[in-house]
């Protein structure tokens, strides 16, 4: 599909819109060229994102001078994973199925969070998103003090979640209303061999006498998890408990890194509003709704300035 299909303004930029509309009144050629799949950029961002965590683990392991500093962008980019998990288990970072598969399985093991148990989890969001009943994610309540958003943002709740969620899997457990009967012999299957691996690796350490992965992995996921908590916080916070993603979804402008990081989910309304456009091409789909769009932020800073300055006190 040519690209200058989307270069064409396709939608009446006068008439606002919800999101069901919005996409009711795109072409057929211009949904097909935003929706196409392809391998090479998605290997590209995660070259570079598998690349700068190894290339960081190398001098954290070597010991340069000041290397405990690096465990803090170590943890940065490794706890951004999770944006490329995500565009994973979506299966529209690849056009190969079995890359996304593996991307999802090696990205959801270092982060401690199962993605076939995730995927469940994630498309229950999709489908009744910012609904105080359905929607998963809000099963914990955003911040509404100070203690709150502190609590929150130290990464320690998510940590305990994700903990129990894979022993509870492992132990065959799982209770979780979006994991369908059919699905769970293959959740407990997933948990399982994760422990196992986790088991393994602590075993090898051990009997090495190595601590490499403390510092190279565990640390600087502690370290990093609160950036990862401060950036999510803007997709949904503050946002009406609505139907129309234009509303109940916030779209973060910021720079080239920030998008590159998070696999360009800082345009995460436009991600509501198609979930199966890939993430390289969210920038062209943004220029299609950016007239659209009711909830937005300049800048992760700006945004959480804002709501602390909101916090109950």
């Amino acid at each position: 599909m040519a690209p200058d299909v989307l270069k064409k303004r396709t939608v009446p930029v006068q008439i606002k819109m919800d999101h069901r509309q919005f996409i009711n009144a795109l072409p057929s050629e211009v949904r097909q060229s935003l929706t196409e799949k392809t391998d090479g950029p998605g290997l590209v961002a995660l070259a570079f994102h598998w690349g700068s965590i190894m290339f960081l683990g190398v001098l954290i392991t070597a010991r340069v001078p000041y290397w405990p500093v690096l465990m803090v962008p170590q943890g940065i980019l490794i706890v951004f994973l999770f944006t490329a998990l995500h565009e994973s288990i979506h299966r529209t970072a690849f056009r190969t199925p079995w890359i996304n598969d593996w991307v999802a399985r090696i990205n959801g093991f270092l982060l401690l969070l199962p993605p076939e148990w995730f995927r469940y989890f994630h498309f229950a969001h999709h489908r009744h998103t910012q609904d105080p009943e359905e929607d998963p994610e809000l099963a914990s309540a955003k911040p509404q003090t100070w203690r709150d958003y502190i609590w929150h943002i130290s990464g320690l709740p998510v940590w305990w979640q994700q903990c129990t969620t894979v022993v509870r899997n492992a132990a065959g457990r799982c209770s979780d209303r979006f994991i369908p009967a059919a699905a769970r012999g293959t959740i407990r299957r997933e948990a399982r061999t994760m422990l196992a691996l986790y088991a393994g690796l602590l075993t090898l350490s051990l009997a090495l006498g190595t601590s490499w992965l403390l510092y190279v992995w565990v640390l600087p996921l502690i370290c990093g998890q609160p950036f990862l908590r401060l950036y999510l916080l803007a997709e949904h916070g503050r946002c009406a408990f609505v139907a129309d993603m234009f509303e109940n979804s916030r779209t973060t402008f910021t720079n080239r890194i920030i998008r590159r990081l998070a696999w360009n989910m800082p345009f995460h309304a436009e991600h509501h509003t198609f979930p199966t456009v890939p993430f390289h091409r969210l920038p062209a789909l943004h220029e299609l709704t950016s007239v659209h769009l009711k909830e937005t932020a300049n800048g992760y800073i700006p945004f959480n300035r804002a709501y602390v300055s909101s916090l109950k006190r």
